[in-house]
Formats: structure tokens, sequence, C-alpha cells
């Protein structure tokens, strides 16, 4: 199917505005659910250009309108300075992994810690560990990123087991996915991918994306915090399954 063909435009802007529609409300999920859709109708290589503008400007805005996201990336700076280092390690040294065993464990990670999650069973980082496990937790993040394009593990089970608010961890999930996303993109380059065509649907896709988001976000303001968790959770438990699914486990 053409870029320029209407049908396929409007399918990309719907399967954008649901994947923000996601991400408003628990923080994350975003390039799978919009990858694992435009898969059903393009090469995922594609769907991944197309990606490229919603998941960055998607992520800062999750980080610049919580509650304090300057005072969020200093605390997280170490986080920050470590899943830089692991991504640009990762593309480096594992250029020739295993991609779908890689995919396989890191679906397993996430059902399990899903699973876990929806138990009521509390990982908890201590606070004299903080700033001990940032650096450590942000390579290994930073790894997993440049071997599966996914940004989720170890972060968001460090960041969860802070205990941060609602609000709060959204935004640290938003410090996290950004600094991965701008790593990501500059450790692999353009790597002549996105030409002019490719670039505009990715322009143009980042609006509908906006759009579910702040839905999200409206929606996210008046669940209740349990409600939250459970949604957290169970998203986590989504985008385990999705992978595994993928890798075909």
């Amino acid at each position: 199917m053409e870029l320029n063909s209407p049908l396929l435009l409007c399918f990309i802007a719907f399967v954008f505005a649901l994947a923000g529609l996601v991400k408003g409300v628990i923080g994350l999920g975003l390039p799978t659910v919009a990858v694992g859709l435009l898969g059903l109708v393009m090469l995922p290589s594609q769907a991944v250009v197309f990606l490229l503008a919603p998941s960055l400007l998607t992520n800062v805005l999750q980080l610049a309108t919580g509650p304090a996201p300057w005072a969020a990336l200093y605390r997280f700076r170490w986080l920050s300075v470590g899943i830089f280092a692991g991504t640009w390690a990762g593309i480096a040294w594992l250029p020739g992994a295993d991609a779908p065993w890689a995919g396989k464990a890191l679906g397993l990670a996430l059902v399990l810690y899903g699973l876990v999650g929806l138990a009521g069973r509390n990982l908890h980082v201590p606070p004299a560990l903080e700033q001990k496990l940032a650096l450590p937790v942000g390579v290994a993040t930073g790894l997993v990123s440049a071997l599966t394009g996914v940004f989720v593990l170890p972060a968001v089970p460090y960041l969860q087991g802070l205990g941060l608010q609602r609000e709060q961890l959204v935004e640290a999930l938003g410090v996290s996915f950004t600094v991965s996303t701008v790593a990501l993109l500059l450790g692999l380059g353009a790597g002549g991918l996105m030409g002019a065509e490719e670039a505009g649907v990715s322009l143009l896709a980042l609006f509908p994306a906006l759009g579910g988001m702040m839905l999200g976000q409206y929606l996210r303001q008046r669940l209740a915090p349990a409600l939250f968790r459970r949604l957290f959770f169970w998203g986590l438990l989504a985008l385990g399954g999705y992978l595994l699914l993928r890798a075909g486990f």
C-alpha cells in the first residue's frame, strides 16, 4: 500500500491516536501499540521510522507536563547518564545479538513483573540505594533498549519501586523514555531509513498521537490511584505478552 493512500493515512492516524491514548493513561506503550498495529499493513522497520517524531515529542511532553520536570531531570541524572552509556555500548557491542531471543526474554520478564504487581507484591527500592542503583540500572536499560528497541526494563521496576506518586512516576518515566529515545537516535544515526515522504508522515502522525495523549492524561487525572496502579501493571503485562507473541514464543 502506497504512503499517499488516504486509507493508509487514516489508519496511521487512528493507530497513533490510540497509542497516544494508552501512553497518556499509563505513561508508556506508544511504540508497542503503534508498531504492533502498523505491522499489520507494513514492515516493522518502516513502522519504526514513523515513530520518530511521535515517540520523541510525546516523551518530552510527558516530562514537561509533570509536577517538577527540572527536579526530576536532576534527581534521575545518573539514571540518564547510564542509559546513554548503555545504549551506545549496546549499539557498538551487540550488533549480532539474537534479537528474537532477546524479545522473548524481555517479554517474559515483563509478564512476570506485571503478574507480581497485580498480585499486590510491591518492589521496594530503599532511599539509601536510589542513587547507588541509578547508574547500573540506567546502563542495563540502555543495553536492553539497544538490543530490543524497548525502553522498559529494568528502569520501570526501579522507578516504580521508589514509591513515587502517580504523577511523579509518569514524569520519571518521561525522563527515562526521553533520554532512551534520544540516545538510541543519536547512536543509530539516520541510517538513510527516513526519506522526505517518511519524515512527513512521521510529523503528521505527531498530531493524532498528541491528541490521544492529552485525552489519556485527562482520563488519568480522574483515575483513583488504585485503579491507575492496576492499569499500569496490566499495561506491562500486555506489553510483555505482545513481545512474546512477536518473538514467536
